[in-house]
């Protein structure tokens, strides 16, 4: 595999737009690990800030070249996952559950049921996922930790950012066209 081009010389792994990634990441997970302290609306209005930048970030992460398809790792357990999801569930309560049409899904336009828990922890999933890997010292896994960041987010985290937006925004701004009131 050919490595990508990019202006002056600029190492991908190391460029501005994965940096800047880096730190919306780690404010969202940083967040998110002491939610326990956090109201839901408190969580909420972070969460209404922070996902456009993840999603902005995400989309602007580049092309990286692999060298050792195996140097990965996924750091967040079954566990931490679990104990993640089911303080937001606590959290949102009433108001976690919500219906959308799956864009993603082109067999049906059916509404499915969504949980704002189980987005945001498959989010902080990925993030921390892709936070931890690029610590490692050998560029390969902080080149494979761009690479995934940038496939899980064109696969899945950057279309669940997608769907939570308006819901949090119903939530937050509760109106007469809108059953989320807080």
């Amino acid at each position: 595999m050919t490595e990508p081009i990019h202006p002056a010389g600029e190492d991908p792994v190391y460029s501005r737009k994965v940096l800047e990634m880096l730190t919306v990441a780690n404010e969202y997970c940083l967040f998110l690990e002491k939610a326990e302290a956090y109201s839901a609306e408190e969580l909420l209005n972070f969460l209404q800030k922070i996902s456009p930048l993840i999603y902005l970030k995400g989309s602007l992460l580049p092309e990286t070249g692999v060298e050792d398809e195996d140097a990965t790792e996924h750091y967040v357990s079954e566990e931490q996952w679990e104990h993640l999801f089911n303080l937001l569930h606590n959290k949102f309560g009433d108001r976690d559950l919500f219906f959308f049409v799956d864009r993603q899904e082109k067999s049906h336009n059916d509404p499915v049921k969504g949980s704002l828990a189980e987005c945001f922890t498959d989010i902080y999933q990925d993030l921390k996922d892709f936070l931890l890997l690029y610590q490692n010292p050998l560029k390969s896994f902080k080149a494979n930790a761009v690479r995934d960041c940038k496939r899980l987010f064109e696969s899945r985290f950057g279309y669940k950012l997608t769907v939570v937006q308006p819901v949090i925004h119903c939530l937050l701004f509760p109106g007469e066209t809108n059953d989320y009131n807080f």
